[in-house]
């Protein structure tokens, strides 16, 4: 029996995020302190609910961008890598690799449960993220959410999150 699949998808000129970070790669490196103007996407999968939608578009945009909103013109900081330390110090935040050592005003951060700061993690993130808000502020939840984090033109990173079986 063939499976019926329903998807929306959105990508908006809004769904963008301009923000600083370095991430550790090879083992024991770890890049300059650089930015990006991030694009997202991001892709639902369910059945059709009573209007015979996936989701209302405005509101997953609506949701996108507040989630969006979060990381743009902030420093994004890995808090679960093992090469990177980042205290949270009052009103600042220091982070030491090596022998490098930044401080950056706390409010200026967004301190990431994630091991690297990747555009893949950051995908996981953002789906994570909206899969939690659609859950609680809708009481919805998507049998499938795909987000696309673009770093660059022409280079980005996809995170699919499914729901499990037991979850529905």
């Amino acid at each position: 029996m063939k499976r019926k699949c329903y998807k929306v998808h959105v990508t908006k000129d809004y769904l963008v995020f301009c923000c600083a970070h370095f991430i550790t790669y090879d083992g024991d490196q770890c890049e300059k302190l650089h930015g990006h103007n991030y694009r997202v996407a991001v892709e639902l999968e369910g059945a059709l609910d009573e209007n015979h939608y996936v989701f209302d578009f405005v509101s997953l945009k609506k949701r996108m961008r507040a989630i969006v909103d979060e990381l743009d013109h902030h420093m994004l900081l890995a808090t679960k890598n093992p090469l990177i330390r980042v205290e949270e110090q009052g009103h600042r935040v220091q982070v030491r690799y090596q022998d490098r050592e930044w401080i950056f005003p706390r409010s200026d951060c967004v301190l990431l449960p994630i091991e690297n700061t990747t555009a893949e993690l950051l995908a996981k993130h953002i789906a994570e993220r909206l899969v939690t808000v659609l859950r609680e502020q809708h009481h919805y939840t998507p049998d499938r959410v795909h987000i696309e984090v673009e770093e660059t033109f022409g280079q980005s990173a996809v995170f699919s999150w499914e729901l499990e079986s037991s979850e529905s």
